[in-house]
């Protein structure tokens, strides 16, 4: 879990209290139903639109959004939070003599939306006084009406609460009896109902869905105190309820019977393995620090793509507009002319806004671009970046990426990162003859803790399981396992990669960029890859 997602979901688990400030008003399970009336959003968007233009603005563009967000936690046979926030406005961005303004309102009448959008110009007119250079937006086409929805086939905020409280709390019972001590489990749901208008003749009705199941599970030697912990090995996904259904299809099942996840999840069966793993923790021997060939499981993969490529390779970070959250970036615009090698003739990395099941997917970003997948790095040379409309120019690229996010109405939207990932090797190669090659080697399941520096490019990465390789074969559980990292080196190591059938998705549901903060979700895909010769340090301390 992200030091981001874990301050999150420390508020949560601490005090649903916390929510509705955070997240919009509390309001009963039943009102996230309502959904907005369609031609009430058209009137208030065409007021918007032609308010901003009496104003002095040269562009306009307007979100209407009803963000709507359900928590239930629990913990082994209590529920400790049943929480339901509804938060609907709009936010209006203009652009008035070559700057930016932006207002938003909750009053969602014609009066209310035509004064956010004078004062939007207001702003903008006042910007336009102390900026250097206009903003220089690339072109969009108007789309006229069209919508787009996440192909979901279970409406999770359909689901009554007590069956998700069932779930929940069956789960716990099923950790408990196979030998954890304590358990926690979640449900986070999400459901963006946003509409876009804008100037250049778009009218975007979109229903975004996400949904997020995490646990942790612990384990306890009574007699030494000492415990163990692991996380569900699930992933934040772009999909609906069904994907609680358990399809035995979607299992991936590692050469030592590791079960993970693909598109759908069955979390008894992950949190009964997670309380036998993490009692075998107790008794795990520590790892020999040292240098290891590393096999590393898409369930971990993707937190090491997410800090080492997708981040560094956002646009704002590399012009250094944007240093929140662990700062700017290594791969400065110089090395994308030189074709710097990123990574081995292996590592082929694209972002992609369009994968099913992701939680990045969308028809069109928050500034109306349609949305697309690119490649970022091709044969280990960095190729691209990510961008949006106001950034295309600089590379001179005459279209945005559509990479525009904003967590609310009530928020400016800027750049966040696509869905980046690591594409599958292109030979046949399975995990079990991967394994073969390796001498002496550490297996790494499941994300954990992680550490970078402000420029991304020293870095350092733990997991939830881990087990030695020796001489070809997979072999007993260890612990205290970190491997530490120079951003290219690492990915310059990467010596094999498994084909499309390994292929699965991980990713943040939130991850927080900005200031003031903000968070969105992402997904990173990969197969399981292979990194050479990596250090690997041992993380236990003790204390006397």
């Amino acid at each position: 879990m992200q030091r981001r997602e874990f301050l999150a979901l420390s508020g949560l688990a601490a005090g649903g209290l916390l929510l509705p400030s955070l997240f919009g008003n509390a309001i009963a399970a039943e009102q996230l139903l309502i959904p907005l009336d369609p031609a009430l959003k058209k009137r208030l968007a065409d007021v918007a639109l032609t308010s901003a233009r009496q104003a002095g603005a040269s562009y306009c563009d307007v979100r209407i959004g009803r963000y709507l967000r359900q928590f239930v936690i629990t913990r082994e046979d209590k529920v400790q939070n049943v929480v339901n926030t509804e938060s609907t406005g709009a936010g209006i961005r203009v652009i008035v003599n070559g700057a930016w303004g932006f207002a938003a309102t909750n009053t969602l009448t014609a009066e209310g939306v035509a004064a956010a959008a004078r004062q939007a110009a207001a702003i903008a007119s006042a910007n336009s006084k102390t900026q250097s250079a206009p903003v220089q937006l690339a072109n969009a086409p108007g789309f006229g009406e069209v919508s787009w929805k996440t192909p979901i086939k279970k409406n999770a905020m359909e689901v009554p609460i007590k069956d998700k409280v069932d779930l929940l709390l069956g789960v716990n019972a099923a950790a408990i009896n196979a030998g954890a001590d304590f358990v926690n489990s979640m449900m986070f749901l999400v459901n963006e109902q946003k509409y876009f208008a804008s100037t250049d003749g778009s009218y975007i009705d979109q229903d975004v869905h996400r949904i997020w199941v995490p646990m942790t599970v612990t384990a306890i030697d009574k007699t030494s105190g000492k415990f163990r912990t692991r996380e569900g090995l699930s992933s934040p996904m772009g999909l609906g309820y069904e994907y609680l259904d358990g399809d035995a299809g979607q299992k991936f099942t590692t050469p030592n019977g590791v079960v993970n996840y693909g598109l759908s999840y069955d979390m008894k069966e992950d949190a009964i393995a997670a309380a036998r793993q993490a009692r075998a923790k107790l008794t795990a021997p520590s790892v020999k620090p040292g240098k290891y060939d590393l096999v590393l499981d898409p369930s971990h993969t993707w937190l090491t793509i997410h800090e080492s490529v997708g981040h560094p390779l956002e646009l704002d970070r590399v012009l250094g507009y944007e240093a929140n959250y662990a700062g700017t970036s290594f791969a400065t615009l110089e090395k994308r002319e030189q074709r710097f090698q990123y990574g081995s003739e292996l590592v082929n990395i694209f972002a992609d806004k369009v994968q099913p099941g992701s939680l990045g997917a969308v028809g069109f970003d928050d500034e109306g671009v349609k949305t697309k997948r690119w490649d970022l790095i091709q044969a280990g040379k960095l190729v691209d970046y990510q961008t949006i409309r106001d950034q295309a120019h600089i590379l001179g690229k005459t279209e945005s990426d559509g990479c525009c996010y904003a967590d609310s109405w009530s928020s400016v939207q800027f750049q966040r990162m696509a869905n980046v990932s690591l594409a599958a090797g292109k030979a046949k190669l399975s995990v079990a003859d991967m394994v073969k090659d390796v001498e002496n080697g550490i297996y790494i399941i499941g994300d954990g803790s992680f550490s970078i520096d402000q420029q991304r490019y020293n870095a350092q990465f733990g997991g939830q399981l881990f087990y030695e390789i020796k001489n070809g074969k997979i072999s007993r559980q260890i612990e205290d396992v970190a491997y530490q990292i120079r951003t290219p080196e690492f990915w310059n190591a990467c010596a094999a990669v498994c084909d499309e059938s390994d292929y699965r998705l991980g990713g943040s549901f939130f991850d927080g960029k900005g200031q003031p903060g903000q968070v969105s979700a992402v997904s990173h895909g990969s197969s399981t890859a292979r990194f050479n010769g990596i250090n690997v340090i041992n993380t236990a301390r003790s204390l006397g």
